[in-house]
């Protein structure tokens, strides 16, 4: 491609009577060329790449990540470019599988939803965050791949088309009034201001569809003693009709955990939704000391 942009450059200068006599000029004419190129890979497409190397072992979308600030989140994995070639080391050969379903840009954030066979079946949830063009910062939650839920919905099917990119902000903090108001401070009064009941299609491998769904695993939840507590929302991230929110909690007997929740809004209320569950390791055990979020 830069071939042809410097050629096509070199070729119009001559027709417009411009002339490349001056090295300067010539340099200036590679150095827009190379700008448009890198313009037309957005950050989106770069994580996506890089996912996908995982699996086929390119070597160029490992240039996306800034060598010199690479801040890990992941807490099996150490900081920095090392970290992230020690645990690509390790995985037995040709066994990696990466196969992005969902990708979402919100700023300097790009977020993914991947079928991964990672150390076995897993599904994830992806943030990256760039620097100038660059990925600078990683955080993710992982789960193995279960059965389709009650209502035969997988973790991975459903909706995938970005619409309403205008009302983004809008759908974000719909998003964010659930989370705090429902799931962070239990007032289930206010279900039906943000969720469609008629339309509520859930992908948690133990729920089924609907608010009648949602209320059976909640009562599951209080006849067992369990719990699921939302103690902080520590990220909102958005394009569109989807929303991924990033909270820190308790889950089941109150293990600490990271929830990583993906909703879909429609028409102003949320219709889908996909999550994944992951227990926060004692702090001994962590590889990095950057934290879950």
């Amino acid at each position: 491609m830069n071939k042809i942009i410097r050629g096509a450059a070199t070729v119009a200068t001559i027709i417009l009577g411009v002339g490349l006599s001056s090295c300067s000029t010539h340099r200036n004419a590679i150095s827009n060329s190379k700008k448009i190129n890198k313009m037309e890979i957005s950050n989106k497409e770069k994580v996506v790449s890089l996912l996908k190397s995982l699996e086929t072992g390119a070597q160029e979308p490992v240039g996306y990540i800034n060598p010199n600030k690479y801040i890990q989140h992941n807490l099996a994995v150490g900081d920095g470019l090392a970290g992230f070639g020690e645990i690509l080391h390790a995985l037995p050969p040709n066994s990696a599988k990466a196969n992005t379903v969902r990708a979402f840009q919100d700023g300097d954030y790009v977020f993914t939803h991947t079928q991964y066979n990672f150390f076995g079946p897993k599904a994830g949830f992806d943030v990256f965050r760039f620097e100038d063009g660059k990925i600078v910062e990683h955080w993710d939650n992982l789960t193995e791949i279960t059965p389709p839920n009650p209502s035969g919905r997988t973790q991975f099917d459903g909706e995938t088309q970005i619409v309403d990119v205008d009302k983004t902000e809008e759908n974000k903090k719909i998003v964010s009034g659930f989370v705090n108001d429902v799931l962070r401070e239990g007032k289930v009064e206010k279900l039906t201001t943000y969720i469609n009941p008629n339309k509520y299609l859930q992908h948690n491998s133990g729920v089924a569809d609907g608010l009648d769904g949602l209320g059976a695993a909640l009562d599951y939840f209080a006849k067992n003693g369990l719990v699921m507590v939302y103690d902080k929302v520590h990220k909102v991230l958005g394009e569109g009709n989807f929303v991924l929110t990033m909270s820190e909690g308790k889950f089941g007997k109150g293990e600490h955990v990271a929830f990583y929740d993906l909703f879909r809004v429609e028409n102003g209320q949320i219709v889908e939704h996909w999550d994944i569950i992951e227990p926060i390791p004692a702090k001994e055990n962590w590889k990095n000391s950057n934290g879950k979020f």
